[in-house]
């Protein structure tokens, strides 16, 4: 029986049933430290991830691709050009039954989809590749929302620890590793984001047949950005006794953030980031 049995033909699922399959869940879900989350296997149907994957056989052109040294050989597809039943899925995840499923889990009220799936969609990280730990961007500005919880629902079938790509949840001063989860098929990450959420799949992928690491990500919000926030790009932290790079261009605009007037800031730093400033 998957946790959220969406019905494979259609997708849909009563709101009260989505909120009931949480509840059993959201005592341990909120109490979880350094930050609330959870890894939960057999989330959906596995007919309808098995779909998934097979229409993933053929993909278009990337949207987005990072080769850096903080997120190596990462490439991610947003939903609108991906075949038609795995795109339906990402708009079923973004449903209200589902949101009352996030809601009941999270305990965190108002939540809102991102009906444009910034930064998420599918993403793909291919043998070799990595993403560092770090701290999500904490606001969409597009609509104005906090950020406030990610849902990554992976695709690897019979994945092994051995072949990296891990999900690590660290310590709020990055001393610690918290716990490492095993991106196996058809088990669902969620997490409540924060400045100081570290997580990431910082070792890399190394499939002995080549094979990426797959998985779905989706991205909830609220209404609650006001002019006090300081809003930020994604935060990386290196690892103790790692190799691991600080992204130096993003603490520099950050600290002219901090010290030019905005109107200035604003004038001068889509140059510098075309200088690698």
């Amino acid at each position: 029986m998957p946790m959220l049995a969406l019905d494979p033909a259609t997708l849909l699922l009563p709101t009260a049933d989505a909120r009931a399959a949480a509840a059993a869940h959201s005592e341990t879900y909120r109490s979880r430290k350094p930050f609330p989350y959870g890894a939960y296997d057999d989330f959906l149907a596995p007919e309808i991830l098995d779909r998934v994957k097979e229409e993933l056989k053929v993909l278009p052109e990337a949207e987005t691709s990072f080769d850096r040294p903080q997120e190596r050989l990462k490439t991610s597809y947003i939903p609108e050009r991906l075949p038609e039943y795995t795109r339906r899925l990402f708009y079923a995840l973004n449903s209200r039954p589902v949101l009352a499923f996030l809601e009941e889990l999270t305990g965190i009220k108002g939540l809102i989809p991102d009906p444009y799936f910034a930064g998420g969609g599918i993403h793909l990280v291919h043998n070799g590749g990595h993403l560092d730990i770090h701290a999500d961007f904490n606001h969409h500005a597009l609509l104005n929302l906090e950020r406030r919880v990610n849902m990554l629902i992976y695709l690897n079938k019979d994945w092994k620890e051995e072949y990296g790509g891990s999900f690590e949840v660290w310590n709020q001063d990055m001393t610690a590793k918290v716990e490492g989860i095993v991106p196996q098929f058809n088990r669902m990450c969620i997490f409540n984001t924060s400045s100081t959420s570290w997580h990431g799949n910082p070792e890399p992928v190394n499939h002995p047949d080549g094979q990426p690491r797959m998985s779905i990500a989706l991205y909830y919000y609220t209404a609650t950005w006001d002019a006090t926030r300081k809003s930020h790009t994604t935060r990386f932290k290196p690892r103790p006794g790692t190799t691991d790079q600080s992204d130096r261009q993003i603490a520099r605009q950050e600290m002219l953030a901090d010290f030019l007037p905005p109107v200035l800031y604003r004038k001068v730093a889509s140059r510098l980031r075309r200088l690698g400033f």
